[in-house]
């Protein structure tokens, strides 16, 4: 819309304006003017074109789901979050099976497994979680997808802890 307008009330309008008084004048300016007008206004599309991909938001596919998630402790960073980070992980395999990992330091003190799938509501792909039962009360519901720029962070709903964030990288241990 913008540039619609910007190109149909100024750029076609002033192009036939500097025409007219280059005509009349006889003075190169005004079609040098108008030239670099357009050849500004080309240059332009053609960069915004060729960088849109850098600045649009991810569209995810079943693949970008595959990986391994730690605490994202950049959310509500404290003592709490780093606990978080320590204590719970989870993967995501192509063969659609989640592992949930309660941790204590390097021992691993409880696995949830379940399956995974995805459905495919709008443009980009979600993710639904199916456990077996019991399981750890952050896997009792389904993941929210929150996608920012070419990053996504998974957002579980907890009965104890509220929203755990969650993204996709791998653990390291924490330097405290």
């Amino acid at each position: 819309m913008a540039f619609g307008f910007f190109f149909g009330l100024i750029l076609v309008p002033g192009t036939i304006i500097l025409l007219v008084l280059a005509a009349i004048t006889r003075k190169k300016i005004f079609l040098k003017v108008s030239a670099v007008s357009w050849l500004v206004v080309v240059v332009l599309g053609i960069v915004l074109f060729a960088t849109r991909p850098l600045f649009e938001t991810i569209k995810l596919k079943k693949e970008d789901l595959y990986g391994s998630y730690i605490i994202d402790r950049s959310k509500f960073p404290g003592r709490q979050a780093d606990w978080q980070y320590n204590t719970f992980r989870f993967t995501i395999t192509p063969d659609d099976r989640i592992t949930f990992f309660v941790m204590d330091g390097d021992r691993v003190v409880k696995l949830h497994v379940g399956t995974v799938y995805t459905v495919k509501p709008y443009e980009s792909y979600r993710l639904a979680v199916s456990m077996q039962q019991p399981t750890h009360h952050i896997m009792s519901s389904n993941p929210t997808i929150y996608r920012r720029g070419r990053q996504f962070y998974l957002v579980f709903n907890s009965p104890l802890f509220g929203n755990v964030f969650f993204r996709k990288d791998d653990w390291e241990p924490l330097n405290n």
